[in-house]
């Protein structure tokens, strides 16, 4: 399965993230997201609301249930072990952090999971690496722009590296261009808007254009 999932990542180059949505609102975001063309979906624990982490464990083992074969369910925002075990209990296969935790990292490979972990300076990147990373999140990349990840893959060209933040359909050539081997993409595309108003066919059709832009 590991295997699968970055197959997945490398041809097809992108993640959906699912940031405080409603529980019951996560299986149509998922499904529009889906027949985008987008087969990969992560879903976010709220640090601030520790209450919410068993609705969060509910919602990737409702992703992964749905998806079936057809795609892959992450967790993303993990911190600590407690969100680690309960993403890993409810079915999520890949595991994503906004930060370096190498603790974290050797856990997720421990558990067969793919590590995704996040990081800015060269040093985290290498920390990250070196604990068993399979990708190196660079976050926030769209505050730092495409000749930041030119500039670190220099010298750490053997590292994979996806970029997440500010990433849009319009600029992911400029990133694809310099070298990133895939994107995390969130409040672009997950529009609370568009959900709030059941436009989950304006979803659908923004996850198509990424789609196209990273062919």
């Amino acid at each position: 399965m590991r295997e699968r999932v970055i197959s997945q990542i490398l041809e097809g180059k992108l993640i959906a993230i699912v940031r405080g949505m409603e529980e019951e609102k996560i299986l149509p975001i998922a499904e529009a997201i889906r027949a985008g063309g987008i087969a990969m979906l992560e879903v976010t624990f709220n640090q601030a609301k520790p209450e919410s982490f068993a609705a969060t464990a509910r919602a990737i083992r409702s992703v992964r249930k749905a998806y079936g074969d057809q795609g892959f369910a992450g967790a993303g925002t993990v911190l600590t072990e407690e969100q680690l075990l309960l993403a890993a209990e409810a079915g999520a296969q890949y595991i994503i952090s906004p930060d370096t935790n190498p603790a974290i990292i050797r856990k997720t490979r421990e558990l067969g999971l793919v590590s995704i972990p996040g990081a800015m300076t060269a040093s985290e990147c290498v920390s990250a690496h070196n604990a068993g990373a399979d990708f190196v999140k660079i976050f926030p990349l769209g505050n730092l722009g495409p000749g930041y990840l030119k500039a670190i893959r220099a010298p750490l060209s053997h590292i994979r590296f996806l970029g997440v933040g500010g990433i849009s359909e319009k600029n992911i050539g400029e990133y694809l261009a310099v070298g990133a081997a895939g994107f995390g993409v969130g409040g672009n595309l997950v529009n609370k808007e568009w959900i709030d108003t059941g436009r989950f066919d304006l979803i659908t059709e923004l996850a198509a254009k990424y789609t196209a832009a990273v062919r």
